[in-house]
């Protein structure tokens, strides 16, 4: 399956769930394609845009946000594409600015996508094996439920 990777990261913490994520994919034999919005354009992925799976991965900007190099990157990706299926969406974010903030960036692209995925939300950056875990199991699931029913409220769900 080709799957890409797109992510906005601030501080890192979003790069490195990215990383795991990527590295999941690849040992389950996935070829997978990596853009760093702000940095990469979508022609980084390769002469077509078109992948079997969208992995999106985002902090969080100012009251819960979407960070701006990630909205241009879904723009030129849906003038690119038209708005794909199959998106899931995990990023990173801090707590101490509120729940109502906290992954906002994370809710408003699954929501936007109408992800049938879970989300997957870390608290600041991925910690030990916990993290590592939690990153894992959600890769594996997306994997594998890949081309199943959506749930009845997607972007509404956490991994």
């Amino acid at each position: 399956m080709r799957i890409l990777i797109a992510f906005t990261s601030l501080s890192g913490n979003t790069r490195d769930v990215a990383r795991l994520v990527r590295e999941r994919c690849r040992a389950r034999g996935h070829a997978v394609s990596w853009i760093e919005t702000g940095i990469d354009e979508l022609s980084a992925a390769g002469p077509d845009p078109r992948h079997d799976l969208y992995l999106f991965g985002a902090w969080s900007d100012n009251g819960g946000r979407t960070p701006a190099e990630m909205k241009r990157f879904i723009a030129q990706l849906v003038q690119a594409v038209g708005k794909p299926r199959q998106v899931a969406v995990f990023g990173t974010g801090e707590t101490q600015w509120g729940q109502e903030y906290y992954c906002g960036a994370v809710r408003r692209i699954a929501a936007f996508f109408d992800s049938p995925h879970p989300r997957l939300e870390i608290e600041q950056m991925p910690h030990g094996r916990r993290d590592s875990e939690r990153i894992a199991q959600w890769t594996d699931h997306v994997l594998d439920t890949l081309g199943s029913p959506a749930h009845a409220h997607p972007a509404r769900r956490i991994a």
